[in-house]
């Protein structure tokens, strides 16, 4: 551990890592609200981001429900084709797919949307292959293709990737990126396409294998993902590592979650997922109605915002170690109102007890995803 922190630093003064800015913008969430469409959407698609886990039946298709990026509100830039042409994309560490609209999309989703146009683009390579995402909205539906994606200052050759032709639904057309770069493993892929990272690694374009993700606070600029290194700056408290249980998502073992001194879930271990595509804290159903019932909070995790100085801490024991979250950290506030950046991942699935630590964890820590020795690295941040 000590030597790669030190290769780390060595790394960052004397070699080029790559930094790709995020910004922070309105939430899907905040979208459909300003257009009276939220409540509406929400009975019609009740929402259930354990779907997004569930194992990958074949090669050509996986689960992804788009209504977890429904309070997702980091965003960075790619470029795709010669010349570029630009892409706001989610970096999601949950999936493992880099796709974007086309100009073969008919979809009202991709009418106020950038379009990819492989026409434009003299590096581009066309394929007859098929790629297709099933989503609890909808779908996403199209043809894969070869062409170089810049990220940052990377240019990375041959890469594989998703054209859209459909995207069904109205919902899409309020999200407020134009597509994703899966960051998880390529055993998730669907149609068994290369992650943009492992062709990173494989071209020898970063120099170490890993890359590391901060989130900042309360609309505050300064978020990024750090493609290859690990920013000392961020680091002052130390870096604890967990090992993954599994090379498909960033998973991990937990020991057990407690609020205040109180066992609330997670008895005997159990699964959790690091995952940056995910805004949330997402939990069992059970755990979180002893969550909503110890802090007093009604089913709708609506709360006074003058109660929040008074919440205990959720911590969460991994790997001999203990991560808590204040009240402060677990507490959203919009428009002048609070609710608990918690929801319920509804019953146990076929995987077990599953928890998703999403950007409500990860904005208490610089985290660092690590390819080479399959680690995840957490950094406390205050």
């Amino acid at each position: 551990m000590k030597l790669l922190l030190l290769l780390s630093l060595v790394v960052l003064a004397q070699c080029a890592v790559h930094r790709v800015p995020l910004k922070k913008g309105k939430t899907l969430r905040k979208q459909l609200k300003d257009h009276g469409l939220l409540e509406d959407f929400l009975k019609k698609h009740p929402y259930n981001p354990a779907s997004k886990y569930n194992p990958v039946l074949s090669a050509s298709a996986s689960s992804e429900p788009m209504e977890n990026y429904m309070d997702t509100s980091y965003y960075g830039t790619i470029s795709i084709g010669t010349p570029a042409q630009d892409f706001t994309v989610i970096f999601d560490t949950g999936s493992s797919n880099l796709w974007v609209p086309s100009v073969y999309c008919t979809s009202s989703a991709c009418s106020n949307h950038k379009r990819f146009n492989p026409s434009e683009s003299s590096t581009y390579v066309g394929t007859n292959e098929t790629v297709y995402i099933a989503y609890g909205t909808g779908s996403m539906s199209g043809i894969l293709g070869y062409d170089t994606v810049t990220v940052s200052s990377i240019a990375v050759q041959n890469q594989i990737f998703g054209l859209s032709e459909t995207e069904p639904g109205s919902f899409f057309y309020y999200c407020p990126f134009d597509g994703i770069l899966g960051l998880a493993f390529p055993s998730i892929s669907s149609s068994g396409a290369t992650p943009v990272f492992d062709n990173m690694m494989d071209q020898d374009l970063v120099p170490l294998d890993l890359f590391s993700v901060y989130l900042s606070k309360n609309g505050e600029s300064g978020s990024f993902v750090l493609f290859g290194g690990i920013d000392s700056s961020y680091t002052t408290n130390g870096i604890y590592w967990i090992p993954l249980s599994a090379e498909t998502y960033w998973q991990i073992t937990m020991d057990k979650v407690t609020l205040g001194e109180k066992s609330v879930g997670c008895y005997l271990t159990c699964q959790a997922i690091v995952d940056t595509g995910t805004s949330l804290l997402a939990v069992p159903q059970g755990t979180y109605d002893r969550i909503i019932r110890d802090l007093g909070v009604n089913s709708d995790g609506e709360i006074s915002c003058d109660d929040i100085s008074s919440l205990p801490d959720i911590t969460f024991h991994i790997h001999d170690h203990t991560f808590s979250l204040s009240g402060s950290a677990y507490v959203l506030e919009e428009d002048g109102s609070c609710s608990l950046g918690i929801q319920s991942l509804g019953t146990p699935t076929e995987l077990g007890e599953q928890w998703i630590l999403g950007d409500v964890f990860i904005r208490e820590y610089y985290v660092i995803f690590d390819r080479s020795n399959n680690k995840v690295g957490l950094s406390p941040l205050s």
